[in-house]
């Protein structure tokens, strides 16, 4: 198993976060191989940032992403940029309240991980919210791994804000998921 994951949004989304939290949850909680890079703007809000992660039952000989098995897509500019960067089968997961897009044939789950995260009180954990529906639609690591790694990169105090982000994402995600089977 090999799968290649781009998380795209802006500065101040947590998008940077939201990968090392998928990197960590399958390297150390999920027995996998992982590797993770991250780019960004000079801006320390609001400009491009991507995180991107690849996960590995094998070693991983190079640590760059072309085409992206899963993407997921929290402001319209990181869609208009990476939009095309994804495998024809990929999984794709977009905040329909932040991106708007043709579909095109493609397969995309909508999860308004920003309004989700408002109505629990703070539009930060949105990140915390798709890594939730990310697990929900694609498993790509177990949940528990998910939970440890978040447990583990979030400041104790707002641990229990970001679990609840997470398992409200997860319950959107698998709901998604079970819309388009």
């Amino acid at each position: 198993m090999k799968k290649e994951i781009r998380l795209c949004g802006f500065g101040g989304q947590g998008i940077i976060t939201a990968g090392v939290i998928v990197g960590k949850s399958a390297s150390v909680y999920s027995n996998y191989n992982a590797v993770q890079t991250q780019s960004y703007g000079p801006e320390a809000r609001g400009g491009a940032s991507k995180s991107e992660v690849i996960i590995s039952d094998e070693e991983i000989g190079y640590p760059g992403i072309e085409k992206a098995d899963i993407l997921v897509v929290m402001s319209q500019q990181a869609w208009d940029r990476y939009g095309k960067t994804s495998k024809p089968n990929s999984t794709i997961v977009i905040d329909p309240d932040m991106v708007k897009i043709e579909r095109g044939g493609k397969k995309i789950y909508e999860v308004r991980a920003t309004k989700i995260a408002s109505d629990l009180g703070n539009k930060i954990i949105a990140n915390m919210v798709m890594l939730g529906a990310l697990v929900g639609i694609t498993g790509i690591v177990p949940k528990d791994a998910m939970e440890q790694a978040i447990l583990d990169s979030v400041p104790k105090r707002f641990v229990g804000l970001n679990k609840h982000a997470f398992a409200e994402g997860f319950k959107h995600g698998v709901r998604e998921l079970e819309k388009q089977r």
